[in-house]
């Protein structure tokens, strides 16, 4: 008798019956039941916020003569499939396998040498809507606190990518500079990239028309990357890297908008003493004095 293969992600806070409809099934049809959990190749996301082991462990606990395997995500179809009837051959070798799947499953995709069975769908179960349902939901439990914990300290520790935007007039004599709210010091003009910006030049392009209005300027010119020692994140894992890009003012009067309180053109020999007198953001330093010292030797 072959051996029944459930193949799924289970990416829910718990099982909920359309589950448990398709796990029993498939059980009145096989003695035997493996099921195969799909393994993001990103570790913690809104789509795939459950690790191999919270979702082992929860169908463990409503199932626990159940087999539970992991299978990480491939980029290519094929390979995927020779992964998966490896990871089950030599888990149990000399046995024949069934692999089922339920809506939107991995059927249409899978190319190895065991046939496969696509059930109709339980119910109007949705795990996107489970998910989203749950998303904003505080609970006030030893248990939740120790799940946030647990959530962040097994991210990869990250880089968040921002852009500044050096805006030159005068034949780069002049630069345009900014000032905000909370940091009432000459700053460059610019912020984080958006996961909607086609590149990071688009990045600068719109942080600049967000921050000092509808100006007219050249294509942005990349200058540097560095990591920024951003007070925000100086005790913290994750950090900042900047790209910054240079372009040349044509035509439009900057205003202070968005979070930029104020906005002003400085004579490059000025920012020298502006950086004397301090009144430079510090988390900016390093990007001037490299700016200052390649466009003042030009």
């Amino acid at each position: 008798m072959t051996t029944a293969v459930i193949i799924a992600r289970f990416q829910t806070p718990y099982l909920h019956e359309g589950h448990h409809q398709l796990i029993q099934q498939v059980r009145e049809k096989h003695n035997k039941l493996i099921i195969v959990l799909g393994i993001s190749a990103i570790l913690g996301s809104r789509r795939n916020p459950y690790d191999y082991h919270t979702r082992e462990k929860m169908l463990k606990t409503a199932y626990p003569e159940v087999v539970v395997l992991p299978l990480r995500d491939q980029p290519e179809d094929h390979r995927w499939s020779v992964n998966l009837d490896e990871l089950l051959g030599n888990a149990f070798p000399n046995e024949q396998f069934e692999l089922y799947g339920g809506r939107d499953s991995f059927v249409p995709y899978y190319q190895g040498r065991y046939p496969t069975v696509e059930l109709p769908q339980h119910g109007q179960f949705n795990a996107t809507e489970i998910r989203n349902r749950y998303a904003d939901k505080v609970g006030n439990s030893d248990d939740f606190r120790a799940g946030i914990l647990y959530a962040y300290h097994n991210q990869f520790t990250k880089v968040y990518p921002t852009v500044d935007v050096v805006v030159f007039r005068n034949d780069r004599r002049e630069m345009l500079l900014g000032k905000k709210a909370n940091n009432l010091k000459w700053r460059l003009v610019g912020g984080f990239a958006d996961p909607e910006d086609e590149s990071f030049e688009a990045a600068a392009r719109r942080e600049l028309l967000e921050e000092c209005g509808p100006i007219e300027v050249s294509e942005m010119r990349y200058e540097m990357s560095l990591r920024v020692d951003d007070w925000r994140y100086r005790n913290e894992a994750d950090k900042i890297t900047t790209t910054v890009f240079s372009c040349d003012h044509l035509f439009g009067t900057p205003k202070a908008q968005d979070d930029i309180v104020d906005v002003a053109w400085h004579p490059l020999d000025h920012i020298w003493q502006l950086l004397q007198n301090q009144e430079i953001t510090p988390a900016h330093l390093p990007i001037f004095e490299k700016l200052l010292a390649k466009y003042n030797a030009q």
